[in-house]
């Protein structure tokens, strides 16, 4: 029995990739510039989903911003 070792299910992988993702941009860029870049990502994805076609990119890239902001706050 491997002590300390933890495995993540298959279906919320993605949701890890993103939040290690979101956590190291945060360590790079430190509190303050995580929230400033996730409100430019806020806005880009915004914009990108007022069009139609461009909803499959910009839903994806407004929950990263939301991430980046609360992650900075808190």
């Amino acid at each position: 029995m491997a002590v300390g070792t933890k495995t993540t299910p298959l279906l919320f992988e993605p949701f890890v990739w993103l939040w290690q993702l979101v956590t190291f941009v945060l360590g790079l860029t430190g509190r303050l510039l995580a929230v400033i870049l996730g409100l430019a990502l806020l806005i880009v994805g915004l914009l990108f989903t007022l069009t139609i076609i461009g909803a499959i990119v910009g839903i994806p890239i407004l929950i990263v911003g939301f991430a980046l902001i609360v992650r900075g706050l808190f």
